[in-house]
């Protein structure tokens, strides 16, 4: 259980890994502190607007990942 809020740093480290490795196409700060983060190319962009729920994203993202590799390997 986390102890301290998640802050814009954080999740700019989880999301320039996410776009290194391949899992988004594109991830964009806007004027406003906000992100915009594209999964793939034609798909629509999703924005965060805090970092709390920004994390929460990316934990969606990589479960989703991990399920995907688990049912891969089967």
């Amino acid at each position: 259980m986390r102890t301290t809020p998640a802050t814009w740093a954080e999740v700019d480290s989880w999301l320039a890994v996410l776009q290194q490795r391949g899992h988004l196409h594109q991830v964009t700060i806007e004027a406003d502190s906000t992100r915009s983060v594209q999964h793939r190319r034609s798909s629509s962009p999703w924005t965060l607007h805090h970092p709390v729920l920004a994390m929460d994203f990316v934990e969606h993202l990589v479960r989703a990942i991990r399920q995907r590799e688990t049912e891969a390997s089967r």
